[in-house]
Parts: C-alpha cells; sequence; structure tokens
C-alpha cells in the first residue's frame, strides 16, 4: 500500500529529488507539500485524515519545522511523522522524540534509512 505522504521542505530541489526517490523506492505517493510552518500545520489540519506520512524539515522560509511538529500532537495512530533535516544531532533528536517524533533523519547520510522506513511503514499499512 502506498503511503500517502505530506512534505514540509522549503527547498525545491530538495524536495523534488525527495519526493522521486521516495516515489520510485519506497512505495510513497506525495499528496503535497508546504514551504511554511502555517502552510504546513493549515493542510495537516484540514486533512487529517488524507495523511500516512508527514516528512518535515526543521529549518523553514518561515517559522519552523517544530511548530508543524506540534501541531500534528492529535494524529491517528497509523499516522507517522518524521524529521528530515541537516542538523540531526543528538540534541535535535532528543527535542522530536519529546514531541513525538517517529524518526529522525539526517538528509546528507540517512537517506537509505529513510527509504527503509518508508518502505516498513507501507508494508505494514497494508
Amino acid at each position: 500500500m502506498e503511503l500517502r505522504t505530506y512534505i514540509v521542505e522549503d527547498n525545491a530541489t530538495i524536495r523534488e529529488n525527495l519526493v522521486g526517490t521516495l516515489e520510485e523506492l519506497a512505495e510513497v505517493r506525495a499528496v503535497g507539500f508546504a514551504e511554511t510552518e502555517h502552510q504546513g500545520t493549515e493542510w495537516l489540519h484540514q486533512h487529517h485524515s488524507d495523511w500516512d506520512l508527514a516528512i518535515v524539515d526543521l529549518f523553514l522560509k518561515e517559522g519552523s519545522g517544530l511548530g508543524v511538529i506540534s501541531a500534528c500532537q492529535q494524529r491517528q495512530p497509523h499516522q507517522r511523522l518524521i524529521v528530515l533535516t541537516n542538523y540531526a544531532t543528538p540534541d535535535i533528536r532528543l527535542r522530536c522524540a519529546s514531541l513525538g517524533v517517529d524518526a529522525v533523519f539526517d538528509k546528507s547520510n540517512e537517506i537509505d534509512a529513510l527509504i527503509d522506513f518508508c518502505t516498513l511503514q507501507a508494508s505494514s499499512n497494508a
């Protein structure tokens, strides 16, 4: 089963490459994207049942990915929330875990782990 995935990432090149890679390798179907905290939180609230996975960057054009994460505290049990960032420090990982994030991946060296995570989630949703 494909994971309906919403992406909060302000860099168009990264976003397009991520969507292409995940759709090809990990049974992911992008259902939309946002470049700002406001756009991301608004879409996720208005479409609360229309996504299985949200991928959130922490540093956005406006606002923060942490705000998007905080807005997803009432998500459904099957919905997964992950962070994909260039700043996957131990402190950031701990902060994200305290906010209920399911996983944190570093953009520079953990893309394979992200693909594996998505593949596992897609097979468990089937």
